[in-house]
């Protein structure tokens, strides 16, 4: 694929941005590979922005490679670093799964809802 035909692609990935009471959440839809990476970087911590504690919610994420874990662990160890924290919430069968074999559940705190995860 050139990257004028991965310019003329849709992403996969939509996101929907919003901070409340100092917590970005970051609500994510679609597929998260190789190739939607740097949308979902940037959907948890925005360049030039201040980092703040992040809440992704996976509700409607598909699909996750290892693309994606690489980007959660990198930026929940960005956010540690800045004395915040990263969570997800809601994860799919799916992403749940993945989020298991790979042992990133257990660097990345998860959570059944959204709800849950804006009170731990």
């Amino acid at each position: 694929m050139t990257s004028n035909d991965k310019a003329s692609r849709p992403a996969r990935l939509s996101v929907a941005g919003r901070v409340a009471d100092g917590v970005r959440i970051a609500t994510l839809h679609g597929e998260i590979d190789h190739d939607e990476q740097d949308i979902l970087r940037e959907a948890l911590l925005p360049e030039g922005q201040p980092v703040l504690p992040v809440v992704a919610d996976m509700s409607g994420v598909s699909f996750m490679d290892s693309s994606g874990i690489n980007v959660l662990l990198r930026v929940s160890q960005q956010i540690s670093q800045a004395q915040s924290r990263l969570r997800i919430a809601a994860p799919t069968d799916s992403v749940r799964r993945v989020l298991s074999l790979t042992g990133a559940d257990t660097v990345i705190p998860c959570h059944p809802t959204l709800e849950d995860a804006l009170n731990s």
